[in-house]
């Protein structure tokens, strides 16, 4: 019992240290202080409060219908954007409400006035009737996070 116990322990101790070792692991290889995107109101705010120089989305669609598809069909539609506001627009994260819903979008800062594309894929295998899908997006704007939406009617295959 002593010995099982007396293994957990160094178990976790090893898996502890290996976590916090002292390297930056991080894939991104642009330098964008992380504080931009946790708080964007450090990132936009004026002395008094206020965010009118915050990233703005200003999305031309965030929902798309793909009609009827066959089941097995790859379909993708590109989120057209623009940075309406006065700051770097930052995407820190795209996320899918499922596996079949992928999305891609640009890691690096889209400028006030720029334009930039979240393009998401659904991979209608497996999938039949209607099909209602979810990408969230999770950026330095105000709200912090965005969603977009796209259906299909997924009909039988062959």
């Amino acid at each position: 019992m002593n010995k099982t116990i007396l293994f957990f322990f160094s178990a976790v101790i090893s898996v502890l240290m290996a976590c916090s070792s002292g390297e930056n692991k991080s894939s991104s290889t642009n330098s964008i202080d992380p504080a931009l995107v946790n708080n964007p109101a450090t990132a936009s705010a004026d002395s008094s409060g206020s965010t009118k120089n915050a990233p703005v989305f200003e999305f031309k669609e965030e929902s798309h219908d793909f009609g009827s598809i066959t089941e097995g069909e790859k379909v993708s539609y590109a989120f057209r954007f623009k940075n309406s506001g006065n700051a770097d627009l930052i995407i820190r994260s795209a996320t899918g409400s499922c596996g079949c819903t992928v999305p891609e979008y640009s890691k690096d800062p889209i400028g006030p006035g720029k334009e930039g594309v979240v393009n998401v894929t659904f991979n209608s295998e497996g999938k039949e009737s209607k099909q209602n899908k979810t990408v969230t997006l999770v950026a330095n704007t105000i709200p912090n996070t965005k969603v977009l939406t796209i259906t299909a009617d997924v009909k039988p295959g062959k």
